[in-house]
């Protein structure tokens, strides 16, 4: 039997991840990896599209929001749709959609094909996420988590540093960085076509499934509701660094190098992926209050750094902050993730996806709208006040409820 073959029962096995399937869960991680590489991929490059093109910051944001956008398009419409047919039919055609939308991303020489390719990758990311996310489950109830919380953390910090280094160095800066990954997608689509094994046995319903709509798995709706205030406000915080954040560094710093922008990504991000890691295996309240006790700090210093354009400051925000980011994602994932089957788990991380994307986009573009009428500055502090308030009051209300549970278990 080959290293990649494993059970298709879609059943838990009786250990966490049976002999031969390491080879499985490590396929799945690195192409999870790599789609979100690929959606960071385009950050370091927003300032040369902006003087290439003429582009407003109002035009950059909505590029960046648009991926989300379609993203949650894609989750509602075959969000599920890896819990009927099985995860490799769903993965296949996310990456044939990922293929294409590295291409146009390639050929791009306005803002239209750009906004193409920044649709398609949505799309192609949304299909993604929760097939591959729940075929990490299936093989591996405890690491399956771990790397659906890491991968983000760690492909979007990577994208943004390699799009940085070949951008500043590399010939053709707006090409390289996407034929790169479209190099990679077609070796994964090759190697799930040929040596990667189902993990999710077909059951009737896709149909149905394809008619877009949001339902939580039964049970599941107070704890997705108790966990969101905080998840809504990490993720806010998220797409205000990953749009306007790196233009604010390079007005204050006078640095105009796409490196920069890539920095402060890599930054936030870097420091999500060692907070999911090192707090692997804690329980999610303890890591939810490590989260938020990062994240309002966090918060502090970002509206210090604006207030006095100290760089320091501003470099260390996305590290104080990214580590709340990471423990509260992690955090949200560890309570819900556990509470559901095998046929559940794709549907689960749809809603949880469509959730943090739309806390992502909406407010970056907001922000954009506001940057342009009173200001950078003070669309910062705005942010940070609201996401603060929620973070905090959020986290308040679930170890309330906890405790009360504890005291009244019936």
């Amino acid at each position: 039997m080959s290293s990649l073959q494993a059970s298709t029962t879609g059943q838990p096995a009786a250990s966490d991840m049976p002999p031969g399937q390491r080879g499985t869960i490590a396929f799945h991680a690195g192409t999870l990896f790599t789609f979100y590489a690929a959606s960071a991929a385009p950050t370091p490059l927003y300032r040369l599209y902006q003087e290439l093109w003429g582009l407003s910051p109002m035009l950059v944001t909505l590029v960046f929001a648009v991926y989300a956008f379609s993203l949650l398009a894609a989750l509602l419409v075959v969000g599920s749709i890896s819990d009927h047919v099985g995860r490799r039919p769903a993965i296949a055609v996310a990456l044939m959609l990922q293929v294409g939308a590295m291409a146009l991303f390639a050929v791009a020489q306005d803002v239209t094909l750009l906004l193409a390719a920044r649709i398609a990758q949505g799309l192609a990311t949304g299909a993604a996420a929760s097939a591959i996310g729940a075929a990490l489950v299936d093989v591996s109830r405890t690491r399956g988590p771990l790397i659906n919380a890491l991968s983000p953390m760690l492909g979007m910090a990577t994208g943004a540093l390699v799009a940085g280094i070949l951008v500043s160095w590399a010939p053709a800066p707006l090409r390289l960085v996407y034929l790169v990954l479209l190099a990679l997608n077609v070796v994964q689509l090759a190697l799930l076509l040929t040596r990667v094994p189902e993990t999710m046995a077909r059951r009737p319903g896709a149909l149905n499934a394809l008619w877009p709509r949001l339902r939580v798995p039964a049970g599941l709706g107070r704890q997705l509701l108790g966990v969101s205030p905080v998840n809504v406000a990490v993720w806010s915080l998220g797409g205000i660094f990953l749009s306007i954040i790196p233009t604010l560094v390079s007005r204050v710093t006078g640095i105009t190098s796409p490196m920069l922008g890539a920095g402060v990504v890599c930054l936030l991000t870097f420091s999500a992926a060692t907070s999911v890691f090192s707090n692997r295996g804690r329980p999610p309240m303890k890591v939810l209050a490590f989260g938020v006790g990062c994240l309002l700090p966090g918060l502090l210093i970002l509206v210090l750094a604006v207030r006095t354009g100290s760089v320091p400051l501003l470099l260390l925000a996305p590290v104080i902050g990214g580590l709340g980011f990471g423990a509260i994602f992690q955090g949200s994932l560890n309570t819900l993730l556990p509470l559901v089957g095998p046929q559940d788990r794709a549907e689960l991380l749809s809603i949880f996806y469509v959730e943090c994307y739309l806390s992502m986009s909406v407010p970056a573009i907001a922000a954009g709208a506001l940057a342009s009428r009173i200001g950078i500055v003070a669309t910062v502090e705005i942010f940070a006040l609201v996401s603060g308030v929620m973070a905090g009051g959020g986290f308040l209300a679930l170890w309330l409820g906890a405790r009360r549970r504890q005291r009244c278990p019936g």
